[in-house]
């Protein structure tokens, strides 16, 4: 759930007129497929499209291990990850890319890198007990051609099945929101969500950075971005006010979900 951008927010563009006014045929879309990724290159090909939407796109200062590759988001949590792609089908002489990504940290791994990579940012201390069913989603991203809902849709499809595969039932990470406005539209949702969607107390937790809520609320409305609409739809709980992310220049709202808080509908769709 980490430094994702927006991947519901753009519309499906309209066919373009030919010279003669008609619209013109739109060229298929290319048929999307959720893989895991089980070799080094492939987790590559998901790092690249980080660094595409992370750096290019939104601007974050990343430090990757030394020896990383040019044009590569990595850190010290990757190898410990399993890391969830969606890709297109190559057709003729268009190869097949990635485009659409998240990272899982599962208990296990966590236990063997030591923490969490939301620990850097929030005291979890309260969620000790729930770590042992308790998968991390990070680093989630949607190249831009492909932010019209297919491509998250088979992400969470595909994260659900993992989950059940696994065992496991509560995800956790980070929704995060530009700081581009300085910090007010972070104020704001954390004043309208603490209520209706906030975690009860024996579940919430602190900000190591906190971002300065009460002097950035000026008590205006706000419209939660995409993807973390998406995910209160489905249940998730906001379990504290956000933490200031320097490096990616976003303010973090810690986010989880239980999969027994999924609706009715949600359940039908990613759990079958």
């Amino acid at each position: 759930m980490h430094a994702q951008a927006d991947t519901l927010a753009h519309p499906v563009p309209a066919p373009r007129a030919n010279a003669r006014g008609r619209a013109a045929t739109a060229p298929a879309a290319p048929r999307l497929v959720a893989r895991w990724a089980r070799h080094a290159d492939e987790v590559q090909a998901a790092q690249r499209l980080r660094w595409r939407v992370f750096v290019q796109e939104m601007g974050a200062r990343l430090s990757p291990p030394a020896g990383t590759p040019a044009g590569l988001d990595a850190d010290l949590f990757d190898p410990h990850c399993e890391h969830l792609t969606v890709c297109t089908e190559g057709e003729g002489e268009r190869p097949p890319r990635v485009v659409g990504t998240y990272r899982v940290l599962t208990p296990a791994a966590a236990k063997r890198v030591g923490a969490l990579y939301i620990d850097g940012e929030f005291d979890l201390v309260r969620l000790r007990g729930l770590r042992p069913r308790l998968a991390e989603l990070g680093r989630s991203c949607v190249d831009p051609e492909f932010r019209t809902g297919g491509a998250i849709l088979l992400l969470w499809s595909s994260l659900a099945a993992f989950m059940q595969a696994n065992g496991l039932t509560l995800m956790i990470g980070c929704a995060s929101v530009s700081l581009r406005d300085g910090g007010q539209q972070a104020a704001r949702l954390w004043r309208q969500l603490q209520g209706p969607h906030g975690a009860p107390p024996d579940l919430q937790v602190r900000p190591r950075l906190p971002l300065p809520v009460e002097s950035l609320d000026d008590g205006l409305p706000a419209q939660p971005p995409p993807l973390l609409s998406g995910y209160l739809r489905c249940g998730a709980r906001v379990l504290g006010p956000p933490a200031w992310d320097p490096d990616f220049g976003t303010a973090d709202l810690p986010v989880m979900l239980d999969l027994a808080d999924l609706p009715a509908a949600y359940r039908r769709r990613f759990l079958g």
